[in-house]
């Protein structure tokens, strides 16, 4: 798990030492893939698969690293026998008009617990298509405050594997100055921040859309590979005697 330390300092941070949303459903695409019908996203079912795939060691990255492995990924689909290469880290956007860096326990700032917004889609995952609870109670009428809710943590992980009770990056650059940090997601805590640049978090990938949809394209080479394997079946036919059936 990821260092106490390490997680003490992005709480500090954060600052902090001491809304509704829909309901989404996830689509078992099969071949490792996973579809979030109002994200309109595919997770990879491997939440390390940096790992898994042999290319890096523990899957713990910086984070321009995690961004060159997630752009330059290629997944090959073995139910529809395509190769994905158009993956990146999932974004983080403003739960309101701007981004709010104020902390809140209840989601309706941008830093903090309780972000249920279809803007931030590691929250997102966490919160509402998994079902987890963060660290902090939500409290309207106090939302800077933090008191520990009862069964907070990241108890609910199906239909994933390899999701880490850790702090993974987005591909979200912070806006405010240092101009080093970028946004993460403590799946530990349920909390999103910030952290610099440089620190070694894990890393998920997600494509557009639904890779089970009509008007999906896969990688172009597949699409080659596909062309040439009817040209050779219409060769092949072709060059049948006649009477072969």
């Amino acid at each position: 798990m990821f260092g106490m330390k390490k997680m003490a300092a992005i709480l500090a941070g954060i600052g902090l030492l001491a809304s509704g949303a829909a309901q989404a459903t996830l689509w078992d695409r099969g071949g490792g893939l996973i579809y979030d019908d109002v994200l309109n996203i595919t997770w990879l079912k491997d939440a390390n698969y940096a790992k898994t795939s042999g290319y890096d060691a523990d899957g713990l990255m910086n984070w321009t690293a995690a961004n060159a492995w997630a752009a330059g990924l290629s997944y090959f689909d073995s139910v529809r026998s395509v190769t994905w290469t158009d993956w990146r880290l999932p974004t983080v956007g403003p739960v309101g008009a701007v981004f709010d860096y104020g902390f809140s326990n209840n989601g309706t700032t941008d830093v903090g617990y309780g972000n249920t917004s279809q803007n931030s889609e590691m929250a997102y995952m966490y919160y509402v298509n998994l079902g987890n609870l963060g660290y902090c109670t939500p409290d309207n009428g106090n939302p800077t405050s933090c008191v520990e809710q009862a069964g907070w943590g990241l108890a609910h992980t199906a239909p994933f594997d390899n999701l880490q009770s850790d702090v993974y990056w987005s591909g979200t650059a912070y806006a405010p100055v240092p101009a080093s940090l970028a946004w993460l997601f403590g799946a530990y805590y349920g909390i999103q921040g910030s952290f610099h640049q440089g620190y070694e978090l894990f890393a998920w990938a997600v494509r557009p859309g639904d890779v089970a949809a009509a008007g999906a394209v896969p990688e172009p080479m597949s699409l080659a590979l596909l062309g040439a394997g009817w040209a050779g079946l219409a060769l092949g036919r072709r060059r049948r005697p006649l009477g072969a059936s």
